[in-house]
C-alpha cells in the first residue's frame, strides 16, 4: 500500500468526482482510478461504489477512508516533528473557526506566523457541526469555537475569552443616551441580527427570552458578521454584537456601542483539538502562541477603549470605524 493511493482516496471522497479528484492530485483520471483499484485489490475489499459516475464509498471504503486520514495525518506529524528538529516548523496549519470567532483569529495567527515564518496557515469559516466532523476526520488540526458545544465530541479545550454582548445603535436613536441597555428594550428597535441557524443568535435569543421577549423578530437577518455590519453603516438599524467583532469592524461612524445589563459574560470561546496522541505539532505551536498572546486581555482593552467616555464610542468622543 502506497501513501499516494491513500491520498487519491481522500481526494476522491472530498471531490466526489473522479476527474476533479485526479485534477486536484495533478494526475490523469485513469492513473487515479487504477491506483484505487490496486488499493482495493491489496486490501481485498470493495472501496468505491461504481456506476456511470462516482456513487460514494462502500461501508468498507468509509473505514479505509478514516484510516487513510489517520495515516496521512501521522505522516504530516512526522514531517513537522523533523522540521522542528531542524530548526523551524514547516507545513500548513489547518484552522476551522465559527464565523462569529473568525474576527478574533488574527490575534492568534499573526503572532503564530511571526514566530514560525516557514509555516503557513489555512483558516476556514465553518459551522460548529462541520468543525466537529472535520476534526474527527483529520481534516483540521485545530478549531476556534464555542467550548460548551456538546457536538464537538472528544476534544481538548483551551479557553481564550468569554463573549461580551453590546448594543450597537444609531447615535440619534432612542437608546443611544443610556449607559446600559436591556435586552427587552433592544427588542423594540429596528433590528439587524444574525440568522437563527447560527449558534450566536440562539444564545442571544435565550437572553431576550430571559428578559421577557421570547419571540424577537429582526427585520434583516444575515449569516455573516460582515453582512450585518454592511447594514449597520446605513445608520437605521440596531444590532447586538460580540466584543470579539471590534478588532475587525470597530464602531461605524454615527453609531454608539452600549453595554448590556446582563449577562456580564457570555459563553466561552476557545481552541479545540481532537483528543488523540500525538497532537499535531503545528496545533501545539498555536496553543503555545495562544498562551502568550493574551487574547482575552486584548479584547477587553479594546472594549474599554470604545466604552470609555471620550473614547471612540464614548459620549464625548467622535464615533469611528474602529
Amino acid at each position: 500500500m502506497l501513501l499516494r493511493q491513500l491520498e487519491y482516496l481522500v481526494a476522491l471522497a472530498r471531490e466526489r468526482h473522479f476527474a476533479r479528484a485526479a485534477a486536484s492530485c495533478y494526475v490523469s483520471q485513469p492513473s487515479l482510478s487504477a491506483a484505487i483499484r490496486k488499493l482495493e485489490h491489496e486490501l481485498d475489499v470493495p472501496i468505491v461504489r461504481r456506476g456511470h459516475r462516482f456513487e460514494g464509498l462502500t461501508p468498507e471504503g468509509e473505514r479505509v477512508l478514516l484510516w487513510a486520514h489517520r495515516i496521512l495525518a501521522e505522516r504530516d506529524a512526522l514531517r513537522q516533528e523533523l522540521s522542528a528538529m531542524r530548526g523551524g516548523l514547516t507545513g500548513t496549519l489547518r484552522i476551522g473557526a465559527i464565523p462569529t470567532a473568525l474576527t478574533a483569529a488574527s490575534l492568534l495567527t499573526t503572532p503564530f506566523v511571526a514566530r514560525h515564518p516557514l509555516a503557513r496557515v489555512r483558516l476556514d469559516s465553518l459551522s460548529s457541526r462541520d468543525i466537529a466532523r472535520r476534526l474527527a476526520a483529520f481534516e483540521l488540526d485545530i478549531a476556534l469555537t464555542y467550548l460548551d458545544d456538546d457536538a464537538l465530541g472528544p476534544v481538548r479545550r483551551t479557553p481564550l475569552y468569554e463573549e461580551r454582548y453590546l448594543l450597537l445603535t444609531p447615535e440619534d436613536g432612542p437608546l443611544a443616551g443610556r449607559p446600559v441597555a436591556r435586552w427587552a428594550s433592544i427588542a423594540e428597535q429596528p433590528l439587524c441580527l444574525l440568522s437563527g441557524r447560527m449558534r450566536n443568535r440562539r444564545i442571544m435569543n435565550e437572553y431576550f427570552a430571559a428578559d421577557g421577549k421570547p419571540a424577537v423578530v429582526a427585520a434583516i437577518e444575515t449569516d455573516s458578521v460582515a453582512g450585518l455590519y454592511a447594514h449597520l453603516t446605513a445608520g437605521h438599524w440596531s444590532s447586538v454584537i460580540s466584543h470579539a467583532w471590534l478588532p475587525m469592524f470597530g464602531v461605524p461612524a454615527g453609531m454608539r456601542v452600549i453595554p448590556l445589563e446582563h449577562p456580564a459574560h457570555g459563553p466561552r470561546v476557545g481552541l479545540v483539538i481532537a483528543d488523540r496522541t500525538p497532537e499535531p505539532v503545528l496545533a501545539r505551536a498555536l496553543l503555545e502562541t495562544a498562551r502568550q498572546a493574551g487574547v482575552r486581555e486584548a479584547l477587553d482593552r479594546l472594549l474599554d477603549t470604545h466604552l470609555r467616555p471620550g473614547g471612540p464610542a464614548g459620549p464625548a468622543g467622535r464615533p469611528s470605524a474602529g
